[in-house]
């Protein structure tokens, strides 16, 4: 087979190195990729949002499979695009996509398909006084969020109703998030910890990947702003198989239902972000792909053909035995640039990234190659990721901080409690 993956970060750079152990695999090629991918790939240098190049270097190279990795090009139709010429895709259509792109369209759905969620009421801009009437009633803290697209920024929790009065001042008033923000959600705010997990879904079957769980704010013991993610782990000792078994009957089989009996049957990965509570699991958000960081350390644990699985998905027949769990574990450590996710420098070359080590993988997410040398080249730099064949996550986490060690970089920032709430289970 031919395969395209679409995108250029982490995420994209771990599709490929799974797809790339596959038997069926004749070439890949990443568009755009990144340096990390060129050395398993072959990058192509198309923007994820020029539809039309990408269609054309598909028929032009005989493409068998797409694999879209960002939501920005699955919520703006890129799917519907390529399948309207006959191209095999993994990735939802731009309606199922939806469940991403608008907290409110995802709520629906839920109460629709009767999936435990936070209770909420949405607002648009020009309900300022309403909103404040609402957040007078409030038990704090709340959430609010932004309905649409805003980099994985778009959540605030608000301890106080002074916060939450300036918070939705900044989105309607400000527009901090643009369009995005124009309309929000004032959500409850669901104690207990998270958990993300990735089901594989051809519109009607699926498969439930590992549980990772992610890191998403800046700072150490989850303080600071929220980030695109600043590290993984994978599988969370926190869901067990009687949660799993309850997280599959109770949110991603209704929500799959639902979405095939509307007419839009969900095809692709649909990672749903859930709080751990004490009635149960419940959902924070949906994602319409997968998730960065925790694809990082969640793919290295299958065994099994990725490919076989993502193909058989996107033409409709789901291959339910073409991977498995390893029984290993995974960390991936996230390597920034000080000052993300607000304004950061970039640029200065890395060192250290030819560790030899089977356990180590360095994902590439934000670099970039000048001269045969690798620079800095965006918030999230480096994805340092440990993979072990047993499941030790105190050794897993060892590792990947001593590889760590090895890799500098001027601005370099990473957190140093990357998995350390998994270590409480052992």
């Amino acid at each position: 087979m031919n395969v395209a993956i679409v995108g250029s970060g982490g995420r994209e750079h771990a599709l490929a190195l799974s797809i790339s152990k596959s038997n069926l695999l004749d070439r890949l090629f990443c568009l755009p990729g990144n340096p990390g991918t060129k050395k398993i790939a072959t990058n192509i240098q198309i923007g994820i949002n020029d539809f039309e190049k990408i269609l054309q270097f598909c028929k032009e190279n005989k493409i068998d499979l797409v694999v879209i990795g960002p939501e920005q090009p699955l919520v703006d139709g890129l799917s519907d695009y390529l399948r309207v010429e006959n191209i095999n895709v993994f990735g939802p259509s731009s309606y199922a996509a939806k469940i991403e792109s608008s907290k409110s369209f995802a709520k629906s759905l839920m109460n629709k398909s009767s999936v435990p969620t936070a209770s909420y009421r949405e607002f648009n801009s020009n309900e300022f006084n309403s909103a404040i009437d609402y957040l007078n009633d409030c038990k704090f803290p709340v959430v609010i969020k932004a309905d649409g697209l805003a980099a994985g920024k778009g959540v605030i929790i608000c301890e106080k109703l002074d916060e939450a009065i300036n918070t939705i001042k900044e989105f309607s008033v400000d527009k901090i998030f643009g369009e995005a923000g124009q309309k929000y959600l004032i959500e409850e705010f669901m104690s207990g910890e998270e958990a993300s997990i990735f089901a594989i879904t051809d519109g009607e079957d699926f498969i439930a990947l590992p549980a990772a769980q992610d890191h998403k704010r800046i700072g150490e013991n989850d303080t600071g702003k929220n980030t695109g993610g600043m590290g993984a782990y994978a599988p969370t000792p926190l869901i067990s198989k009687e949660l799993e078994d309850e997280v599959q009957h109770k949110i991603f089989r209704p929500i799959i239902k639902q979405l095939k009996k509307e007419g839009h049957p969900f095809i692709g990965c649909l990672y749903a972000g859930l709080m751990i509570t004490k009635e149960g699991p419940k959902v924070v958000e949906f994602n319409c792909r997968f998730g960065d960081p925790e694809t990082q350390v969640v793919l290295p644990l299958l065994e099994g053909d990725v490919l076989k699985l993502l193909f058989s998905a996107a033409t409709g027949k789901l291959d339910m035995d073409a991977v498995r769990y390893s029984g290993g574990c995974s960390v991936c450590v996230v390597v920034a640039s000080e000052g993300y996710p607000d304004k950061f420098e970039k640029g200065f070359e890395i060192t250290g990234l030819d560790i030899d080590d089977p356990q180590i993988i360095i994902y590439h997410a934000g670099t970039t190659e000048k001269e045969g040398k690798i620079l800095t080249n965006g918030g999230r730099v480096l994805g340092i990721t440990s993979v072990l064949k047993s499941n030790n996550l105190l050794e897993a986490r060892n590792k990947a901080y001593e590889a760590i060690k090895k890799i500098n970089f001027k601005n370099i920032y990473y957190r140093k409690d990357i998995a350390s709430k998994a270590l409480r289970y052992l």
